[in-house]
């Protein structure tokens, strides 16, 4: 049995911006600052990305904790906004539609998704793309934890409830388009495949240290033989 975990943005698909657009309109708004502009959000989690924000912004720990989960709240309500307006052309990268189908009709995989999204966040990105959330039967969040390392273990932990066993770390795939993507795994020895859809390249991902690395995933049959390690 394989566990194959799905980053969201960059991997699955692009929303030309709204996730950083609601997050913006969100902090002024619950903190009454604006955030510094040019901050790298790739590979992290939400509340992490708030938390360094607000900070950049001046906040202290204490006064970022008292309105964050206000924060979030008031970013997803935004981020659905945003996303419905269709000022944000969202799309699904190549291959995705392909692969899933292929994954989600065998019996020895665990389809999940693996985000620093927030989950009522991915699922409003999902939704915008027409990408059906209850294929992915499995998953960890950034609400979940803000760190983005302790998330495999989370969705291996669901997945091995589910399916009343063992997962070793090998047979838990982590599919992303960033080095922290690639990274996140390592404490338990899941395997990561780099998908360059995103602002790394396949020489980036390469150099994380990837089982395998992609330009796209539009050949089914060689991101299939990776994910299963044929």
């Amino acid at each position: 049995m394989k566990l194959v975990l799905f980053d969201i943005d960059g991997t699955l698909l692009w929303t030309d911006g709204a996730g950083r657009t609601a997050v913006y309109r969100a902090l002024e708004e619950t903190y009454g600052r604006a955030a510094p502009p040019e901050h790298e959000f790739d590979g992290k989690t939400d509340p992490q990305i708030v938390r360094e924000l607000m900070e950049r912004a001046g906040l202290s720990p204490a006064e970022i904790d008292e309105r964050l989960a206000l924060a979030i709240d008031r970013y997803v309500e935004l981020l659905s906004s945003e996303l419905a307006a269709g000022d944000h052309a969202g799309k699904v990268f190549p291959g995705i539609d392909a692969l899933l189908d292929v994954l989600h009709e065998r019996e020895d995989v665990v389809l999940g998704l693996l985000t620093g999204n927030v989950a009522d966040g991915a699922n409003a990105k999902l939704r915008a793309v027409g990408l059906d959330r209850d294929r992915f039967v499995v998953g960890a969040f950034g609400s979940d934890h803000a760190s983005r390392p302790a998330l495999p273990a989370i969705a291996r932990t669901r997945a091995e409830a589910m399916i009343g066993g063992t997962l070793q770390g090998r047979d838990v795939i982590v599919i992303g388009d960033t080095p922290a993507d690639m990274g996140c795994g390592r404490a338990i020895g899941a395997r990561a495949i780099g998908v360059a859809t995103g602002r790394y390249s396949v020489e980036d991902l390469e150099a994380c240290g990837a089982a395998a690395v992609f330009a796209d995933l539009g050949d089914t049959e060689r991101a299939l033989a990776a994910i299963l390690g044929d």
